[in-house]
């Protein structure tokens, strides 16, 4: 019986955390190779060097956070509201280790110092951006309230978890939930 190899996903996974939780100075094999519980041999198999996992982590990222996003949200029908508060739905559920908020600072941080890194997260961003326009765009005509809008929305997703803010007489859910009615008035 031959070994089982470990699939070339779960290196991709296990670097988007470390990503995650350090920066890209924590995506290194042998560290990968241990969390994963295997030999660093098996990481040749698929990937020429770190950085060709790197740029497989960006690649991943990118796809999650962009088009399975939009591809999630319009596979559920509806008028550009629906979509919205589905999109709101899921931005908000997706805080996992390598497709929420931390991996998404962590590579906002990295493209500070990289620029190859920089212009790959500025494509994602102008993509994510131009999908909330188009829906944001279905019900409002005023252009300039719709980027208002679009940047208050997607600034939210970002930095929701840097506000430490107490909200009197309210929870943090219903600030929230009137913050997405808002935005959806």
């Amino acid at each position: 019986m031959g070994v089982t190899r470990t699939p070339r996903g779960k290196w991709i996974e296990e670097g988007l955390k470390a990503l995650a939780a350090g920066g890209p100075e924590a995506v290194r094999i042998e560290p990968l190779a241990q969390a994963l519980g295997v030999s660093k041999g098996g990481f040749y198999g698929y990937f020429d060097n770190r950085g060709a996992l790197l740029t497989e982590m960006l690649d991943t990222w990118e796809r999650r956070v962009t088009e399975s996003v939009i591809e999630q949200v319009e596979s559920g029908g509806g008028d550009a509201r629906a979509k919205l508060e589905r999109l709101f739905a899921i931005a908000s559920s997706a805080d996992g280790p390598t497709t929420g908020v931390a991996a998404d600072l962590a590579i906002r941080d990295w493209a500070r110092r990289d620029e190859d890194v920089a212009q790959r997260l500025r494509r994602c961003d102008n993509r994510r951006m131009d999908y909330l326009r188009s829906l944001f765009r279905s019900f409002c005509p005023d252009e300039d309230e719709v980027e208002v809008r679009c940047m208050l929305a997607f600034s939210l997703r970002i930095g929701y978890h840097f506000i430490a803010a107490d909200h009197p007489g309210r929870s943090r859910a219903e600030v929230m939930a009137r913050t997405r009615q808002w935005l959806l008035r």
